[in-house]
């Protein structure tokens, strides 16, 4: 799957990327941003997006005030990342990496808010998801918060197999959710709708 995301990112057949610039969908993420920053003041702190492809929700982070750092292992979706936040005039840390295993790739520490929107419910076996658990816990500060949005299990070929809240709490073990709800994806294809996908808050122990 790992090189089935170059290809795609090579041949600019992204739709999980367009479909995040959807209306229902983008305003819902907005006001998960705007949870995030309440209560704080500029600048807000640090946020890592892991598997940031193109930098999408990396830049808008960087342009609402936070300290960004997008890891990704295709350097094609690093390079637009680099190219989204220069034309937004922002600036985002880029990190060639596998989010499995960032103990080697400089990422830093000390994070407040960690966003995983499409890793975790997708191509990575239970061992690497609980690596990439391990990986998110030994970044992020106490009392940290995590945005993951997952599918519903399911069998889809290609497509992602999906994550439980069972499953993402045996990963997560140092970490509680605190909220989850529905994604609005009335304006998404229909087979995302059937998957019922969910954005999960979760907090550092």
């Amino acid at each position: 799957m790992s090189l089935a995301y170059r290809l795609l990112y090579r041949v600019g057949f992204t739709p999980w990327e367009q479909m995040a610039g959807s209306g229902p969908i983008a305003e819902q993420i907005s006001a998960l941003f705007d949870r995030e920053a309440a209560g704080r003041r500029q600048p807000y702190g640090k946020a890592l997006d892991l598997g940031c492809g193109s930098g999408i929700w990396a830049v808008k982070l960087a342009a609402r005030g936070w300290e960004v750092t997008g890891v990704d292992f295709v350097p094609r979706a690093l390079r637009q990342a680099a190219d989204r936040a220069q034309e937004a005039g922002v600036e985002v840390q880029l990190i060639e990496g596998d989010v499995t295993a960032l103990d080697g790739a400089e990422v830093g520490s000390g994070f407040q808010l960690l966003l995983d929107f499409g890793c975790f419910h997708d191509e990575l076996t239970d061992a690497q998801r609980a690596q990439e658990a391990r990986a998110a816990s030994a970044l992020a500060c106490p009392g940290a918060n995590l945005l993951l949005m997952a599918w519903a299990p399911g069998r889809r070929g290609p497509l992602p197999r999906g994550a439980s809240r069972e499953d993402i709490e045996a990963a997560f073990s140092e970490w509680e959710i605190i909220d989850e709800q529905a994604m609005d994806a009335s304006k998404a294809p229909r087979y995302v709708r059937h998957a019922e996908p969910r954005f999960f808050r979760l907090r550092r122990a």
